[in-house]
């Protein structure tokens, strides 16, 4: 919009979730000669006129302005402009704060840029909003409902209507009340575009506490659980990715991690990111021979016809080469974890308690671990595991784990173990009654005779457990919940059906054989796990619903976790 030279102030948050919509390149064409971090103290010098901050409304990030802004050179000449837009909707108490700091006034322009869904892959949109899911159920604030049911409004004012909502949990019927609030309030909002999407399907996550706190076994998902996925990208140990020269041996090994975006773009990452972790060797050792195969060619190539085809092929067969070292590399990193004897006891220990073994007795590998002090989430996630899959914990067995994880710890974590019982993490079982085993044979949770290789249920993504929330959706589709009923009364908060009216001429008539298309929307976070058991779900041949899943975050039981833990400072003497 500006046709002066400008520098972008970034909100370090932000700059992942941009860089999926807009490349520095494509900013470089609209005038943005610099980019910087937001960080305390004066900016650095740049030779431009306006200086735009792009920042998330919270209090601690506009002192960093405000010191910014206080700090700027006003004797220099020309003097710099500074604008500011908040992401994704402007904050009265921001500009409250900036008022009584003094700066409001520098900024010439104040505008918000509504940044609700990023898409992620072809079937994928989040918007990242990283404590969704704490604000949601710990702090009673539904800002980012609002957020993700003006992200719904956008999505429909593009792909239409969408006829059916269904929905489970209390953050689904307030997201669909403000949906149907603002259709009532935006009449111009009904458009004439033929709905994409025939059903809309929103998820709380506390419905299904178990599914992030497992393991997961995918390809993919383990790269996240293992080395975290931020943005599609993902930061390796480099030592495997070192080109291997003769004679050199390992002198020169690289110390930067190696960074690789990840997403379906990738032929061969597509091919194996929702397959199970056991299933991905045989892959990868297919692709090579073919691959190797494909470049023998060139020597079979004798005509000059022959010779041009091969050249043509060259690029495309580069990359795959290239594509199936990187993800050679990947699987050996992997491997070396996954066949570790602290792998396998923690996978034990989670398989009995979904399977619902032993889940209500102090557990001898988790004090084990406590005793060895290993790191203090991967406790909290087996504990908090065993309480889901046991309704809750007998009240010693709860103050037991309290007890040795503070003294363990440190006394600062009762805040956060408090934390997980007010998001019925952990918390003690009332009622006396466990209605988990109800749950699990009801829905099916948990299988014995897995296929991994070939699989026909979506419990592969686990090795044998089958997550609930797409379980949910799977029966939603067919036969429909009402064979449910009693289970779903067993799980949190509401479950409803919406319609919504389509003008005349809108409404579809399937053709035979054509899909259903169905949009879940999971709020307060999805594991990668979760994503490919829907996907699993789309390809099946009878299936006859394709799935496009939304979420506020893409997380695992780590990162989850972590949003939950509250970091206490420690005293400065």
């Amino acid at each position: 919009r500006c046709p002066f030279p400008q520098a972008i102030v970034w909100d370090e948050y932000l700059t992942g979730p941009f860089g999926l919509i807009a490349q520095y390149s494509l900013l470089k064409e609209h005038e943005v000669e610099k980019m910087f971090t937001l960080k305390p103290g004066r900016l650095p010098p740049a030779d431009v006129k306006n200086i735009i901050f792009f920042v998330r409304p919270k209090l601690e990030l506009m002192d960093i302005i405000t010191d910014n802004v206080l700090r700027e050179d006003r004797g220099r000449s020309p003097q710099r402009d500074f604008h500011i837009l908040f992401v994704p909707r402007r904050s009265l108490l921001c500009e409250q704060w900036l008022k009584e700091q003094g700066v409001l006034g520098s900024f010439i322009h104040r505008e918000q840029y509504s940044l609700d869904l990023i898409p992620f892959d072809g079937d994928l949109l989040s918007m990242e909003s990283e404590s969704a899911f704490k604000e949601c159920y710990l702090e009673s604030d539904q800002t980012s409902l609002y957020h993700a049911a003006k992200g719904l409004m956008t999505l429909q004012a593009l792909y239409g209507t969408i006829p059916q909502i269904f929905g489970k949990g209390d953050c689904a019927r307030h997201v669909a009340n403000m949906m149907i609030r603002m259709k009532r309030e935006f009449p111009g909002s009904q458009n004439s575009i033929f709905p994409v999407f025939d059903t809309l399907l929103l998820l709380d996550r506390n419905v299904d506490l178990l599914t992030p706190l497992a393991t997961q076994l995918t390809y993919e998902g383990l790269i996240d659980e293992i080395y975290g996925i931020q943005n599609t990208y993902v930061k390796l140990p480099p030592e495997k990715f070192a080109p291997k020269k003769q004679g050199e041996g390992g002198k020169d090994l690289p110390t930067e991690p190696k960074k690789l975006q990840l997403n379906s773009a990738e032929e061969l990452y597509a091919e194996i990111r929702d397959k199970n972790f056991n299933a991905v060797g045989s892959v990868l050792s297919k692709k090579a021979k073919i691959i190797s195969a494909a470049f023998e060619e060139r020597h079979h190539a004798k005509t000059v016809g022959e010779i041009k085809q091969f050249v043509s092929q060259l690029p495309h067969m580069q990359a795959a080469r290239s594509s199936l070292a990187n993800h050679t590399s990947i699987a050996e990193l992997i491997k070396d974890i996954t066949t570790s004897e602290d792998f396998f006891d923690n996978l034990t220990v989670e398989q009995e308690f979904m399977s619902g073994i032993d889940t209500d007795k102090v557990n001898n590998y988790i004090e084990d671990c406590i005793a060895q002090k290993h790191p203090l989430i991967k406790i909290l996630r087996l504990v908090c595991l065993q309480s889901v899959c046991n309704s809750g914990l007998k009240q010693k067995v709860l103050d037991h784990y309290k007890r040795e994880i503070l003294q363990t710890y440190g006394y600062e974590h009762i805040l956060t173990l408090n934390n997980l019982e007010k998001a019925g993490l952990l918390k003690p079982q009332t009622g006396g009654r466990n209605n988990y085993p109800t749950i699990r044979k009801t829905l099916r949770l948990w299988m014995d005779d897995v296929n991994e290789q070939n699989p026909n249920d979506i419990s592969y993504v686990y090795s044998g457990y089958a997550p609930l929330s797409v379980r949910l959706a799977q029966l939603l589709a067919r036969p429909g919940w009402r064979s449910i009923e009693e289970v779903l009364k067993m799980l949190p908060g509401p479950h409803f059906e919406e319609r919504q009216q389509l003008p005349t001429g809108l409404q579809k008539k399937r053709q035979h054989g054509e899909n259903r298309v169905t949009l879940v929307f999971f709020l307060g976070g999805v594991t990668y796990a979760e994503i490919a058991a829907l996907r699993f779900l789309s390809q099946m041949e009878d299936g006859g619903t394709e799935y496009v899943i939304a979420t506020t975050k893409l997380i695992n039981g780590t990162t989850w976790i972590k949003s939950l833990m509250e970091k206490l400072e420690p005293a400065p003497f």
